[in-house]
């Protein structure tokens, strides 16, 4: 089994990632035939790197007959756009992160994906980390109990590095900012985690560049009974090490090495990345599922085999645009709390304003 799949552009890097797996892994059954991008340079970059047959247009890759699914890395701005496209012309669907800069956007991608009835999913790594996943079992499977708290750090580089501040990620019209581009991955982790929460309480701040906007912030989700969840993201972040803490009832889970600062940073080779504490036998337990040895990109790089596998039908959408359309509400519900200075509920009608 296998299917002929378009890239629709390939301006997030996290594409390239997918593009050599698949190339290096017959067997999962991708076969990129063609690709789109409207920037020059990087067409020919996907065809020098790829070996891509390029095409003029979207709707010229998207009018190919042997094009069965496409892939949209394009700037955030356009998914609605290529969606809507994509769509209409049959595809299934792949679309990087985040969903769509507003929730006007979103809802006119929830509403071509239920029109034209086209598979589609969100290409979040940490819904198929295998680490995540263990982590996401261990609650279900009631051992801990209740839930009172969970942290999860999350953080880049990127704004320590030179130049950053001139690409596409930091362009408001193109991606809004780097929280909205990259805090995307912890609140839907937390989404996935733990179901959609009452209420945010948040705060933003440019603490580095001026022309790189909100590169540190902390965003504390409310669910009714608990627990209360924090997410901090600093993107002023040179290295780190703790990822995810969660304290219940009866017992502690503990994650290190869960984001690229951390998995860059030196550490003792050995360490487990995931640990667990019960406090009926006060003992650790250590997880054999190893974090990754060459950096994040591994944990990237990962995404491929799943990916294949909704793109041949083998199994579901890893987040269906409806469930993406959730974790958009909870991110752009942290700008109207920072802005406004209150806690927000989700049901808010603030944050379709956003």
């Amino acid at each position: 089994m296998s299917v002929n799949v378009g890239i629709l552009s390939i301006a997030h890097g996290h594409i390239n990632a997918y593009l050599k797996i698949w190339r290096e892994h017959p067997e999962y059954g991708v076969n990129v035939v063609a690709g789109w991008d409207h920037n020059a340079e990087r067409v020919r970059q996907m065809a020098e790197q790829h070996g891509i047959a390029c095409v003029d247009s979207a709707q010229a890759l998207l009018a190919r007959p042997d094009v069965q699914a496409v892939v949209i890395a394009a700037e955030t701005a356009y998914h609605a756009e290529l969606v809507e496209q994509a769509a209409a012309a049959g595809k299934a669907i792949v679309v990087q992160k985040p969903l769509a800069l507003t929730l006007t956007e979103a809802d006119r991608i929830v509403a071509a994906v239920q029109r034209y009835g086209v598979p589609f999913t969100m290409a979040w790594q940490m819904r198929t980390d295998p680490q995540n996943i263990q982590m996401k079992e261990l609650l279900a499977g009631g051992t801990f109990g209740k839930v009172y708290s969970v942290r999860r750090r999350h953080g880049l580089g990127t704004h320590l590095w030179p130049g950053f501040a001139d690409t596409w990620h930091v362009q408001p019209d193109m991606n809004r900012d780097i929280w909205a581009d990259d805090t995307s991955h912890p609140i839907d982790f937390i989404h996935w985690l733990l179901g959609v929460p009452e209420s945010v309480t948040a705060e933003i701040i440019t603490a580095a560049n001026p022309r790189i906007p909100n590169d540190n912030g902390v965003a504390l989700f409310r669910y009714p009974g608990g627990p209360l969840v924090e997410v901090c993201c600093s993107y002023t972040c040179a290295a780190a090490e703790n990822t995810t803490e969660i304290y219940a009832e009866k017992g502690v889970i503990i994650q290190s090495f869960g984001d690229g600062p951390s998995s860059a940073a030196p550490h003792q080779p050995g360490l487990s990345g995931l640990k667990w504490y019960m406090a009926d036998t006060k003992e650790w337990t250590y997880s054999d599922i190893p974090s990754p040895a060459s950096g994040h990109g591994e944990r990237i790089a990962g995404l491929s085999q799943p990916l294949a596998e909704f793109l041949n039908g083998t199994r579901g959408p890893i987040c269906s645009a409806e469930d993406a359309r959730i974790s958009l509400r909870m991110l752009l519900a942290t700008y109207v709390s920072t802005r406004e200075g209150r806690r927000v509920l989700l049901d808010d009608p603030a944050i379709a304003l956003v």
